[in-house]
């Protein structure tokens, strides 16, 4: 019932590709063959509808099949990948998961109990309406993970609106809600999945190349990434129509030199949270930072500078936490923008502002700047504690090349000088080879 009507896409394009994995294509039949399979097994388990479920892996035909049967099933999904490192017993046990399903890296399929009861107050929520769901964590880069569930029937809901049918590329992961976008969009207009084990920029390059991908969601760490390692030299990405990017702020710099590059490619920045699921989303232009966000199923405004999002598909609520909902169904996303008419200009997130004297700075806008010195590989903007300006703005540099230290700094700030207010100019330069992004590729700050 939940997934018949991508069963009936699928069954219209059986012999279309419906995912590429390790270079080899799984038609649409197969996958329909494998769902089935699926949720024969599933019945042999004794898997009842409502069961919490875990789903140990990355992208791969096993796993984008068995979370359809799943859900088909009436299941609550719990997608986890690797990148969650040592956060996994603490995942599966916030999660109350009673079944898992681990996939390994040659697709194999292992399922085994788990001793916990999965009583909390949404899971029986979601048995009472007997309706499947969906769990996701956090990334925790401002505390601990939250666990956020959602009634699936809702985010269901806009993918039954047909669309363009594209290649994509799962870049966003498994356990992410972009990834999750990403798989339910592309499966659900007949487009395919093609999968990538290598998430650095010659190996998602040379995927688009070798499967000619037309869609790569991705984050703006990873644009700068392709950038930097000038990969597009490399393979012939001419099939990318569009490339998606979210997560986090775009700093201007990149947007720009990326459209400068690849006028051929539209640039469309998107817009989502775990909390309330993937708006639609159209940017002003490709080399534009102001894009409109909303859609059927979604309201926005702006209330003292922050977005705040009401929203059919919002979650249920967090597992451990308290409701971030105001009383009549708003949710406060933390994100400062601008506002100009129906678009809007995402500057960055409350938790990440840096007070100094009063005045708020933005890191992206700092960043975005500093990118456009000769020499700089990444930057990270922050702020630390000031007895007398309450903050004051550091940058954290890695050069892309050997640079004398103290003339580098000297010229940043002659530089930033000139494009920026006094308050904003970094006070403090420090110089790391370390990597400045998590394995989600969206940018750490250090707090």
């Amino acid at each position: 019932m939940f997934i018949d009507f991508m069963l009936k896409v699928f069954d219209e394009n059986k012999d279309k590709d419906a995912v590429v994995w390790k270079d080899k294509s799984y038609s649409y039949q197969w996958l329909v063959d494998q769902i089935h399979e699926n949720q024969a097994e599933i019945k042999s388990q004794n898997i009842k509808p409502g069961a919490v479920t875990i789903i140990e892996a990355d992208f791969s035909p096993s796993s984008i099949a068995l979370f359809i049967a799943l859900l088909g099933n009436g299941s609550v999904v719990v997608p986890i990948t690797e990148s969650v490192g040592a956060q996994r017993t603490e995942f599966i046990q916030t999660a109350q998961g009673e079944v898992i399903f681990n996939i390994d890296r040659e697709d194999n399929v292992t399922i085994r109990r788990l001793p916990h009861t999965a009583n909390h107050q949404f899971y029986q929520t979601l048995r009472k309406n007997g309706h499947p769901g969906l769990v996701l964590f956090s990334s925790g880069s401002t505390g601990k993970s939250k666990a956020s569930v959602h009634d699936m029937t809702d985010l269901l809901e806009k993918f039954k609106i047909s669309r363009h049918s594209r290649r994509a590329i799962t870049f966003l992961l498994y356990d992410h809600i972009g990834g999750v976008n990403t798989m339910l969009y592309t499966l659900s207009n007949g487009g395919c999945i093609i999968t990538v084990q290598d998430r650095s920029p010659d190996g998602v390059l040379g995927a688009v190349e070798k499967h000619k991908a037309e869609l790569l969601p991705t984050s703006p760490t990873f644009i700068n990434l392709i950038l930097l390692s000038e990969a597009y030299k490399r393979h012939d990405i001419s099939t990318l129509k569009t490339v998606t990017y979210g997560t986090e702020p775009m700093p201007e710099s990149t947007l720009k030199r990326f459209h400068q590059l690849f006028p051929h490619i539209r640039l469309q920045q998107t817009y989502g949270l775990s909390e309330v699921g993937i708006l639609r989303s159209k940017s002003k232009s490709s080399d534009s930072l102001w894009v409109k966000v909303g859609g059927e199923g979604f309201q926005t405004r702006v209330v003292n500078g922050i977005l705040q999002i009401k929203a059919r598909s919002s979650m249920l609520g967090y597992l451990n936490a308290p409701s971030p909902f105001a009383k009549d169904g708003w949710f406060d996303t933390g994100d400062y923008v601008e506002v100009d008419g129906e678009y809007i200009k995402i500057l960055g997130r409350k938790s990440e502002i840096i007070n100094v004297g009063g005045e708020k700075v933005y890191p992206a806008e700092v960043e975005s700047i500093v990118r456009e010195l000769d020499g700089v590989s990444d930057v990270t903007v922050y702020g630390e504690k000031n007895p007398i300006t309450g903050q004051i703005v550091c940058a954290k540099i890695t050069p892309s090349k050997e640079v004398d230290h103290k003339k580098f700094v000297a010229e940043l700030k002659k530089h930033c000088r000139k494009r920026l207010q006094n308050y904003k100019v970094p006070v403090k330069v420090i110089f790391s080879e370390e990597k400045q992004y998590s394995d989600r590729f969206k940018k750490v700050r250090p707090r």
